[in-house]
Formats: structure tokens, C-alpha cells, sequence
């Protein structure tokens, strides 16, 4: 019974290890871009003057920090403090949505070695971009022209206008800023330390990840696919709520979705059933920036928090019925860069492009 119950334990302490390096490299690399670009998402979300100028800043913004909780939590604070109005806040909220996915794509490049592997990761890891991207494209417009996530947002913060704030306990936080300080420390004294705890996060991802996708495998012949497919993703519904509930604890999208990367990119988890639990990641990001804003008791930001909330369950409500939408184009993107290293190299490229490209716009 202990020769049987050993290797269990032991396959046990081993995914653990291999993904608190998983989460420290995803944390890190996230650290990396905010001492890179923290300032300057600040500065830039200042500058909003028109809806597409803030569009484009929600986007550049979130991808150098990689969290749209914070881009949206700083939108919130500038509201608050009379920088920015609810009209142009709107945008930047819809552009942090876009620019908070790229940490996906990054962790998808790990299974760059399997065509197989890359093509089922990189579609799990886009398809949220794709569902992020039409959703801007179908609410942006509408927005501009009939504010409805505004008027929304108006008559749900007007309701909670008057509610405290409170701070949640973030677990990932409590077991990763340990060894995120340390690193800091370790580098402090050497040139360019973003850069260089950006390479580091990087090496750790994908050592991380090769070791995680091939433990995995190994585990397959158990019990881990049924209880993925049968109980954790047994229906849409309940992928969704998950979604919620995981980036409400971490309090970040873009470490609920990878978590999820390498098991699509193994097989365990099907495109169709990543995007419900996507969506719900979407919902649950929201949760910190909500509570930011009741805690400045500012009734203006409280309705910027709520129109973060609205633009996603109304992205939710059009495109969940049309998912054959997101899960097609991530499909058909995915299949095509996976086809060949050629392929792939363009099609990283125009990715990256599609995400920094505004700071060109920005700086002509």
C-alpha cells in the first residue's frame, strides 16, 4: 500500500514544485514589465484625450504590466483624483481586456518544439485574445455612439455609491512576493534589471513548462483527464463559475488562463471548453478593481470599476451565443502558425505588432 501510495505523493510534491515555478516565472515576468513600464502606462492613461487614443493606451498599458486589474485599478485612481472622466476612462478599460492576454501566448510558445503541442496551446491561448478583440469591435462603436456600458455602469454604481471597500487576501501573492523580493535583491546593483528579471521569468517559464507538460504526460494513463473533463470542466457552466472563482482568489486573468495552457496544449482540455472558463476569468478580474474603487468612495470611479463589469458580461452575452466565432479564428490561427517555423515566426511577429504597434501611434 505505502510502494503503491509513494509515487502518487511524490508525483504530487514534484507538479507542485514544478508549478510554483510555473506561477513565480508568470509573476515575474509581470514584475519585470511594471518596473519597465509602470510609470509610463501612468503617464500614457494621463494623455487620453479621444475614445480611440484611450483604446490604444488600455491596451499598451496592460501589456506592459500585464494585469488589467492594475491598468483598470490606476484608471479608477486618476478618476478618482479628477485626471480622467467616466467617457474617456470607458476605452481604457475595453484596451485593458486586449493587452492583459499576451502573457497566454508567451507561456503557449513553450510547446514550440511539438508542432501538435504548440498548435492546441497556442489556440487555448489566443482565443481569448480573439474573444477580447471582437468584443471591442462590436461594443467600441456602440460606446461612442449610444453609451451603453456607461449608462449601465451609472445605474449600478449609483446602487453600490455608498458601500465600503475591503481588501481581499491574495494567496498568490503571500507565497510568490517572497521570491519575487529576492530577485530584486539578487539584481539590484546590476544594469538593466528589468531586462534581466525579464529573461530570467522567461528561462524559468519555459524550463518550468517543459517539466510540467512532461510530467503531465506521464500522468495521464491516471485518474487527471477524468477529473478535469468530468468534474472540473464537465459543462460550461461550471468551467465558467471556476473561472470566476480562481482569478477572484489570485486576483489575475492572465494566471488563471495559463495555468489552463499547458493542459490544452498536452490534450487534456478541449478549445471549446478553455473559453467558457475564460470568460469567467474575465468576470473575476474584475472583482479587484470593484473593490479598489468602493474603496475610494468616489462615485465616478466606482461606476468606471462597474463599467469593467459591463463591458464583459455584454461581450459575454454576444459572443458566448457566437463562440464559434473566437474558438474558429483561434482554431484557424493556431493550425496555420503550427504549420511550419516560417509560419510561426510571422505570425508571432504580427502578434507582438498587434499589441505594441499603438505605442508607434502614440509616439508619431
Amino acid at each position: 500500500m505505502t510502494k503503491k501510495l509513494f509515487p502518487q505523493i511524490s508525483d504530487i510534491i514534484i507538479v507542485a514544485v514544478i508549478l510554483y515555478l510555473f506561477l513565480l516565472s508568470i509573476k515575474l515576468l509581470g514584475h519585470s514589465f511594471e518596473l519597465l513600464g509602470n510609470d509610463f502606462a501612468e503617464t500614457m492613461l494621463r494623455m487620453t484625450s479621444n475614445p480611440i487614443a484611450g483604446l490604444l493606451f488600455g491596451i499598451v498599458a496592460t501589456s506592459l504590466i500585464q494585469s488589467s486589474s492594475t491598468t483598470t485599478s490606476i484608471t479608477v485612481g486618476l478618476v478618482a483624483g479628477g485626471a480622467l472622466t467616466l467617457p474617456n476612462a470607458i476605452p481604457i478599460v475595453m484596451g485593458a481586456n486586449i493587452g492583459t492576454t499576451i502573457t497566454n501566448s508567451f507561456v503557449s510558445l513553450g510547446h514550440i518544439s511539438n508542432r501538435i503541442e504548440f498548435k492546441r496551446a497556442f489556440g487555448a491561448g489566443i482565443v481569448h485574445d480573439f474573444f477580447n478583440i471582437c468584443s471591442v469591435i462590436v461594443l467600441f462603436p456602440l460606446e461612442i455612439h449610444f453609451h451603453i456600458i456607461e449608462k449601465s455602469a451609472v445605474l449600478i454604481g449609483k446602487a453600490f455609491s455608498h458601500a465600503g471597500g475591503m481588501e481581499l487576501f491574495n494567496p498568490l501573492n503571500f507565497i510568490l512576493n517572497p521570491a519575487i523580493k529576492a530577485c530584486d535583491y539578487l539584481t539590484l546593483l546590476l544594469p538593466f534589471q528589468s531586462i534581466i528579471l525579464m529573461i530570467l521569468s522567461l528561462l524559468l517559464l519555459f524550463f518550468s513548462l517543459t517539466n510540467l507538460v512532461r510530467k503531465i504526460r506521464t500522468m495521464v494513463q491516471t485518474q487527471i483527464e477524468t477529473v478535469l473533463n468530468k468534474y472540473i470542466f464537465r459543462n460550461d457552466l461550471l468551467g465558467f463559475i471556476i473561472g470566476i472563482i480562481i482569478t477572484a482568489i489570485v486576483q489575475s486573468s492572465s494566471v488563471t488562463i495559463a495555468l489552463m495552457i499547458p493542459l490544452a496544449g498536452a490534450g487534456l482540455i478541449s478549445l471549446k471548453k478553455i473559453l467558457p472558463y475564460t470568460l469567467g476569468a474575465n468576470i473575476g478580474t474584475t472583482v479587484t478593481t470593484i473593490l479598489a474603487a468602493l474603496a475610494t468612495q468616489n462615485e465616478i470611479a466606482i461606476m468606471v470599476a462597474f463599467s469593467h463589469l459591463c463591458f464583459n458580461i455584454f461581450g459575454i452575452l454576444i459572443f458566448y451565443p457566437l463562440r464559434f466565432i473566437p474558438i474558429g479564428l483561434a482554431k484557424f490561427v493556431s493550425t496555420k502558425a503550427a504549420k511550419s517555423k516560417k509560419n510561426l515566426i510571422l505570425f508571432v511577429i504580427v502578434y507582438i505588432l498587434l499589441h505594441f504597434i499603438p505605442i508607434l501611434i502614440i509616439l508619431t
